[in-house]
C-alpha cells in the first residue's frame, strides 16, 4: 500500500529531477555564443568609427556603439597567416615558427633566384598551423560548442590542415588560398574546393554571410562559435559595380585626389579615395550587417559575444596601394604601426559597456583565453602561453597587459624588411636586421613614428632591447642569415 508520505516523497523527487533537468537545459541555452568576424587587410582607419571620412560602414559603426572599442589593439604579425595562427593557438608566430604568410618562398628557394640581391636571406618558417596545437575551436568543442568556419583560412597547403581538421564542424570556403583567385574571383565561379558555386552574379562576402546566418539559424538552441573570416578586402581589387559607381561619384563630389609619400623604396598612399576599395569595404560591412541582423531576429543578441578584427594593417605601399593608414606610418608588411595596429571591437552584452573605449595595448594571442573565460571554461595556460585574458578590461577594470612583441624575419612583398619589435607602455623599439639599425618611438607623443628618439633615450632603448632579446630566446625565434 502506498502511503501519503511515500507518494509525496516520490513526487517530490520527480519534481526535483525535472527541476534539475530543466535548469540544465536553461543553463545550456544561456551559455555564451561567439561570433568572431575577421577581415583581411582592413586598415586601422578604414571604418567610420575609427576615423574614415570616405568609406561608409554603418553596420560596423552600429556594432561599435554597442561594443568596447580597443584603440591600441594589435595583430601578432604585419601579414596574414601568422596572425591567423596566433588567434587560433594563442601563441606568438615566433614560438610556432609560423612567421610569414603561408606560400612565401623559403630560404633555399630565394637562393635560386638570379635577381635576388638582398643582404639577408629570410628565416625558414613553418607553412601550416601545427595539428598538435589545440585551437580555440577545439577548446570550445570540448566545452560543448558547435563550431563553424567560413571564408579565408590560409593556414596550410594540404587538406589535412584545413578547418575541418582543426576543430570546426562546418567549413565553408576555408582552404590553402590566401585570396579569391579562382575564375570569377569575388564572384561566381569561385574555384574553391570548400565552397560550391552559387547562382550567377553571387558576391563572395554576401555568400559567406549567408552561410553564417544559416549555421546560426540551424544551431540557435546550442552554444556555438561562428567564425566569419572574410576574404575581403584583400586583393584582387574588385567591387560590385553599383558600389564602385557610388564612390566614384562621392570622390568627385568631395574633390578628392590621390596623395603620395615615400616609405623606403615604395610609394605610400596618403589619402583614402580609392573607389573600388571603398566599394569592397562597404560590401563587407553589408555582409556583417546581415549576420548581426540575424542575431537580433533570432533573439540571440543578448547571449552572443561579438568580436571584430583585421589580420594586419591596410595595404598602402604596393599591389594597387588601395588605402591610407594615416595617421599611422606605412601599412601591411611593415613593423610600423600601419602594419600591425588593428580596429578591434568586442560586444559582450551585459558586461562590456556599450560605446566604451579601452586604450590598453592588447594583441591577437589574447582572444583565446578571453573567450574561454567568457564561456566559463577552463583556461589552457600551456596552450595559450602568449595570451592574456581581456575579461578585466571588458568589465571596466584596470589591467596591465605587459609588453607586446613582433618578429618578422622576412622581406615583405609590400617593402618591409626583416625585423623585430617590442612595445612596452608608450614606448616602442624596432630592430631592423639589415645593419642592426634600431628605432625608438614614444607612441603617445608620436603615433606616426616620425621621430626616432633613440639617442635622447638610450636607457629606455636598452631596456626594451633586453626585453626583446629575452623574448626571442624564449620563443626560439628563427633569424635571417647573411646572403
Amino acid at each position: 500500500m502506498i502511503t501519503r508520505r511515500h507518494f509525496l516523497k516520490t513526487m517530490g523527487a520527480a519534481v526535483a529531477v525535472l527541476s534539475v533537468s530543466g535548469m540544465s537545459d536553461l543553463l545550456a541555452k544561456k551559455k555564451m555564443n561567439f561570433l568572431f568576424i575577421l577581415v583581411d587587410d582592413l586598415g586601422w582607419t578604414d571604418l567610420e568609427c575609427f576615423g574614415s571620412t570616405f568609406y561608409e560602414t554603418p553596420h560596423i559603426d552600429r556594432l561599435c556603439k554597442e561594443s568596447m572599442k580597443f584603440t591600441n589593439a594589435y595583430a601578432a604579425c604585419p601579414v596574414c597567416s601568422p596572425t591567423r595562427a596566433s588567434i587560433m593557438a594563442g601563441q606568438y608566430p615566433a614560438r610556432m615558427g609560423t612567421t610569414d604568410f603561408f606560400g612565401a618562398p623559403q630560404p633555399d628557394e630565394v637562393k635560386k633566384r638570379i635577381k635576388y640581391n638582398k643582404p639577408l636571406l629570410p628565416a625558414p618558417y613553418r607553412e601550416e598551423l601545427p595539428l598538435e596545437e589545440v585551437t580555440i575551436a577545439e577548446a570550445l568543442k570540448e566545452g560543448g560548442y558547435v563550431t563553424f568556419f567560413a571564408g579565408k583560412w590560409h593556414l596550410g597547403k594540404t587538406a589535412e590542415f584545413w578547418p575541418e581538421h582543426q576543430g570546426f564542424d562546418v567549413n565553408k570556403g576555408g582552404w590553402s588560398s590566401g585570396g579569391p583567385y579562382g575564375p570569377g574571383k569575388y564572384f561566381v565561379p569561385y574555384g574553391n574546393p570548400r565552397l560550391e558555386d552559387g547562382s550567377q552574379g553571387e558576391h563572395l562576402p554576401d555568400r559567406l554571410a549567408s552561410e553564417a546566418v544559416k549555421f546560426i539559424t540551424d544551431n540557435q538552441d546550442k552554444p556555438f562559435l561562428a567564425y566569419l573570416s572574410f576574404y575581403s578586402v584583400h586583393v584582387p581589387l574588385m567591387s560590385r559595380e553599383d558600389l564602385k559607381q557610388k564612390y566614384e561619384q562621392k570622390k568627385k563630389k568631395l574633390g578628392l585626389q590621390p596623395k603620395w609619400g615615400q616609405e623606403g623604396e615604395c610609394q605610400v598612399r596618403l589619402a583614402q579615395e580609392h573607389a573600388v576599395y571603398a566599394g569592397m569595404v562597404e560590401a563587407m560591412d553589408q555582409a556583417c550587417g546581415k549576420v548581426l541582423d540575424a542575431l537580433k531576429k533570432l533573439k540571440l543578441e543578448d547571449n552572443t559575444a561579438v568580436f571584430f578584427m583585421s589580420d594586419n594593417g591596410g595595404l598602402s605601399t604596393s599591389e594597387g596601394h588601395p588605402t591610407s593608414n594615416l595617421p599611422l606610418r606605412a601599412g601591411k608588411g611593415w613593423l610600423y604601426e600601419g602594419g600591425i595596429r588593428e580596429p578591434v571591437l568586442v560586444r559582450w552584452p551585459g558586461v562590456a559597456k556599450p560605446g566604451s573605449i579601452c586604450s590598453e595595448p592588447v594583441i591577437s594571442t589574447d582572444f583565446y583565453p578571453t573567450m574561454l573565460e567568457m564561456a566559463d571554461l577552463p583556461l589552457k595556460p600551456k596552450q595559450h602561453v602568449d595570451g592574456k585574458s581581456w575579461v578585466p578590461l571588458l568589465k571596466g577594470k584596470k589591467m596591465d597587459r605587459g609588453p607586446l612583441f613582433w618578429h618578422y624575419p622576412h622581406y615583405g612583398n609590400q617593402g618591409g624588411s626583416p625585423g623585430s619589435s617590442v612595445r612596452d607602455g608608450d614606448w616602442k623599439l624596432i630592430v631592423w636586421y639589415e645593419g642592426n639599425r634600431r628605432e625608438l618611438y614614444n607612441l603617445k607623443e608620436d603615433i606616426g613614428e616620425q621621430y626616432n628618439i633613440i639617442e635622447e633615450h638610450p636607457d629606455v632603448a636598452e631596456k626594451l632591447y633586453t626585453e626583446l632579446k629575452e623574448w626571442l630566446i624564449d620563443t626560439d625565434a628563427k633569424m635571417p642569415l647573411p646572403n
